[in-house]
């Protein structure tokens, strides 16, 4: 009997390839029906090796309005724009505004970078890569994708978090063949400085894809993931962090109310709205990799 290889093992053996520029097969890795071609171009930069079930964001990403919680609809261009942020975060953007599906295919391409390294050229099919963010292969998210890859290769962002700090584009770019469907992406090795020791969190992609469709129970969910236990935010500050383009408080509040229902319903998180405005999110206690000390401003 063959012995089956553990999920490290199987990682190890992926980022061994990637340095020989052999295909990966993703089956052997969770992905079924996948390939991933890594080639180093530059020196390498090691993301931390999360496991397939979650996705690895910064915390500085998550607890920001640089994906924000809007509908779909035109992009306004965004000239270094600030970004709303928590205390301690600085984010400046200039390129198309992004939003939640965006934040879908940028945690996609960095799970895939996890394998091989920032640095490597990473190789897929565009109905692979549609169909693990829980999208259709058809024509429509053929063209959107490659839309989606165009808005983040155009967003250039400067993000600073305590002492680490980042700037560049959120992807560098890449090449597609329109007969194959294959493309070949780059991520920058510098971004890795956002993840650091305790400067990202693991986001469940399971709680993530059952909230599609709905950005603002997916901007809280991503937000309320980088906290192990969230501080209490008036609603009016949750409508900066997140973004949104409730132009009414009344209107957002009752969106909000709906979004936490959602929620609640998949994480089995826990929420109430005080006299105060201020609301409260419980979470079951687990291991966090997020930065337990953040401080955050309620004014």
């Amino acid at each position: 009997m063959i012995k089956k290889r553990t999920y490290e093992e199987n990682l190890a053996l992926a980022k061994l390839r990637g340095k020989s520029q052999e295909p990966v097969e993703l089956s052997e890795l969770g992905v079924p029906g996948a390939l991933l071609v890594t080639t180093s171009i530059g020196d390498s930069q090691q993301l931390p090796l999360w496991p397939e079930p979650v996705r690895g964001v910064p915390n500085s990403v998550l607890r920001s309005a640089l994906f924000g919680a809007i509908q779909r609809g035109r992009r306004a261009f965004q000239q270094r724009v600030k970004k709303a942020s928590v205390d301690g975060v600085l984010v400046i953007h200039t390129g198309p505004t992004l939003d939640q599906a965006d934040l879908d295919v940028w945690e996609q391409a960095l799970h895939l970078a996890r394998v091989g390294g920032l640095g490597t050229r990473i190789q897929f099919t565009a109905g692979s890569f549609l169909k693990a963010i829980d999208r259709s292969s058809g024509g429509k998210d053929i063209e959107w994708l490659k839309g989606a890859f165009a808005r983040l290769a155009s967003s250039v962002v400067e993000i600073q978090d305590n002492k680490k700090a980042y700037f560049g584009p959120m992807l560098v770019g890449g090449a597609r063949d329109d007969e194959t469907g294959r493309y070949a992406i780059e991520m920058n090795p510098p971004i890795v400085k956002l993840f650091g020791t305790d400067g990202w969190s693991s986001i469940e992609f399971a709680e993530r894809r059952a909230l599609k469709k709905q950005p603002l129970a997916q901007w809280l969910h991503g937000f309320y993931s980088t906290h192990a236990r969230p501080f209490a935010f008036k609603v009016e500050t949750l409508h900066k962090l997140c973004g949104s383009d409730a132009k009414q408080m009344y209107s957002f509040r009752q969106e909000l109310r709906e979004a936490l229902d959602k929620l609640k319903t998949v994480t089995g998180w826990k929420w109430e709205i005080d006299d105060n405005d201020l609301v409260h999110v419980v979470k079951e206690i687990k291991q966090s990799r997020s930065n337990l000390s953040l401080k955050l401003s309620t004014k």
